[in-house]
């Protein structure tokens, strides 16, 4: 069923996407396998994408396909009556607008039973600043899928020193160009290279008492 998980995804047939998943969750597989199932399947929608076979409507679907799957996990585990285990501030930074990624993010961290503080798209480095302030945020997520928004996440962890909240806080990047030597330019603690790799550095951080 892993393997028709899929290319069911691959293929953006979201009512057997939907199906599939259900019936995996009936029969009590790990919700972790049943979203990486997904996400490599949506690996294979970007390299359609890149070889001209998909366009931007396709992966916007995929996105939108992989929200839905998220929402039905947590449906399912019922996390909303948990208590929460951290806030997370997450936000595609000044001068890009791209959202895909950073709502993939943020449906597996709430799905993860995090309160998560989703601050949008075109971020301004104030607004981060003022919403780890007022949610006492242990962590927060710069997104960006351009060059330029390089910068602005430097700006914004800059901004963060400069208000004294850096020793309390964890600041992760991710995005299409991100790589190390960015996230060393920004002044991050880490990059995700995909959407479970930023919940794995989130649960890595509050479960080792990294941070509060």
């Amino acid at each position: 069923m892993s393997d028709q998980l899929v290319q069911a995804m691959a293929d953006l047939e979201e009512e057997k996407v939907l199906s599939l998943v259900q019936e995996r969750l009936e029969a009590g597989d790990d919700p972790l396998s049943i979203v990486s199932d997904c996400r490599e399947g949506m690996t294979i929608v970007g390299q359609r994408y890149e070889s001209n076979e998909y366009y931007v409507s396709e992966l916007i679907m995929a996105g939108e396909v992989f929200k839905v799957v998220v929402g039905q996990i947590g449906e399912k585990l019922g996390t909303d009556t948990e208590v929460k285990r951290g806030t997370v501030v997450l936000g595609t930074v000044e001068g890009d607008i791209h959202d895909i990624g950073k709502d993939i993010v943020v449906s597996l961290l709430q799905t993860g039973n995090y309160n998560v503080i989703d601050l949008g798209v075109d971020v301004p480095v104030e607004k981060f600043v003022e919403a780890v302030q007022e949610n006492d945020a242990a962590v927060v997520g710069l997104s960006g899928l351009l060059t330029i928004s390089f910068d602005s996440m430097k700006a914004t962890v800059d901004a963060l020193d400069a208000a004294g909240l850096r020793p309390g806080v964890k600041v992760m990047v991710g995005g299409g160009p991100v790589t190390d030597a960015v996230r060393e330019y920004v002044g991050a603690d880490a990059f995700g290279a995909d959407a479970q790799a930023a919940v794995s550095l989130t649960t890595k951080w509050f479960e080792a008492k990294e941070v509060a």
